[in-house]
């Protein structure tokens, strides 16, 4: 059988981790790619230590540059890319009208020009191959507004479309591109949203707030990152080989189906 290859960006902590986690337990060669050397390393060698076929790429999705020199050495290295998943992303938040210069152009250019690049870079030698998978992470803040989080959705909105956008032009070639978009989950990118006590936070998250309009998590509980992981997966994978365009929420019902 044709070894299975995986570029995993973000992956050197939260739902990145998890999902370099996931496709590695199923056999799969994972490269993953992170601007955190720390992280990334700590990732890469505990899943090595347990046999895995994971290795690290340290990468700055925002440059173009890079991430084209690193498709081509992962690609050197392991062997043709099949899967692609897009898990880079950072979180400004901040009232829209006090965010930023610098924080407008940081979070688009990890979270929306970081997809474009390393999706142009991969999919390009996908559609020589005629096959492969996309999925981005993008977020439930995409389709329902987030007080204080207007740069931070509008980016995953900006990737969400591109990617659909990209899976009706590579249709044809046979590759297919989907999103996940995830809820409120238990990452060091939520927990550091949360003020005061961590109980209290965690409530919040769980139950919502009714003074910024925000909705609680009807199966009450936060995500874990292996429950996205799971969605991704299962989007990559040849179950589901007629879907794509296809944006799958995972946040516990807290969009309310939106």
């Amino acid at each position: 059988m044709e070894k299975k290859i995986a570029l995993v960006t973000g992956a050197a902590g939260g739902i990145g981790a998890a999902v370099v986690r996931a496709l590695a337990s199923d056999g799969t060669a994972v490269a993953a790619a992170d601007a955190d050397l720390e992280g990334l390393t700590l990732v890469v060698k505990r899943l090595r230590d347990e046999g895995h076929d994971v290795r690290g790429y340290v990468l700055d999705v925002s440059s173009a540059t890079e991430v084209e020199a690193t498709v081509a050495e992962i690609e050197h290295d392991i062997g043709p890319i099949g899967y692609l998943v897009n898990a880079a992303g950072v979180l400004r938040t901040a009232d829209a009208v006090d965010l930023s210069d610098e924080d407008w152009k940081v979070t688009f250019a990890v979270n929306t020009t970081g997809v474009f690049n390393v999706c142009r870079a991969t999919a390009r030698r996908m559609k020589e191959r005629r096959r492969g998978s996309i999925v981005t992470v993008a977020s439930n803040a995409a389709r329902t507004p987030r007080w204080n989080m207007a740069a931070y959705a509008a980016s995953k909105a900006a990737a969400s479309s591109f990617t659909k956008c990209l899976g009706l032009e590579l249709a044809g070639h046979g590759i297919r591109c989907n999103v996940v978009a995830p809820g409120s989950t238990d990452t060091p990118m939520l927990t550091s949203l949360w003020a005061g006590s961590e109980g209290d936070a965690l409530r919040v998250s769980i139950e919502g707030n009714p003074e910024t309009y925000r909705l609680g998590i009807p199966l009450g509980r936060l995500a874990r990152p292996q429950d996205i992981a799971e969605a991704v997966c299962f989007l990559l994978s040849d179950r589901a080989a007629h879907i794509t365009l296809h944006e799958l929420t995972v946040d516990g019902g807290a969009a309310l189906g939106s």
